[in-house]
């Protein structure tokens, strides 16, 4: 467990799968992240025991500490110890959870685990412009831009560009 002010991270576990798949079920949550794909439950469980077992990986349900109500989850992937760096993923599933800091909190313990547990260098991630609560989230986090896919993803009538962001070990100890 990783223990914030206000959330804490555990490993998903099976009772998690029926929230992740009432999430992927949600229109807003879906373009936020530009997923078209739609997921069964029986779908979503076979992934997780994938995920479960990838060295690569580190899946984690987003907790509230006062009552433990599972909030959201993220992801640390494509773990690269060669390199020294992974990738990040974050989703929130209650829209009465959102503007409440629960995502920057919970970027900032992926960010611990990954810097001081891990012991990578750099964590990256991608988001799509119209997705503003994310790229605020993640800026208040200390990620940084390095860079855009100019109209990479064309969802919902209109195109959005892709947001590259990183942020590095040195600098998430100047934090």
């Amino acid at each position: 467990m990783i223990k914030g002010n206000s959330i804490y991270l555990r490993a998903v576990k099976e009772e998690d799968m029926e929230n992740i798949y009432a999430s992927c079920l949600d229109e807003e949550f879906l373009y936020m992240t530009g997923t078209r794909k739609t997921f069964t439950l029986d779908e979503i469980k076979e992934k997780y025991n994938q995920f479960r077992e990838d060295p690569t990986r580190y899946d984690f349900a987003i907790c509230l500490l006062d009552n433990h109500e599972v909030i959201g989850d993220l992801c640390i992937v494509d773990v690269d110890q060669d390199n020294r760096k992974a990738g990040f993923r974050i989703s929130l599933h209650k829209k009465n959870t959102i503007n409440k800091g629960y995502g920057t909190e919970a970027t900032k313990l992926a960010q611990r685990f990954t810097f001081e547990e891990l012991n990578l260098n750099r964590l990256e991630l991608e988001v799509f412009s119209h997705n503003r609560r994310g790229l605020k989230a993640y800026e208040k986090a200390g990620f940084k831009k390095e860079g855009v896919l100019r109209k990479s993803l064309y969802m919902n009538g209109t195109y959005s560009d892709e947001i590259l962001m990183a942020m590095l070990k040195e600098e998430y100890n100047e934090e």
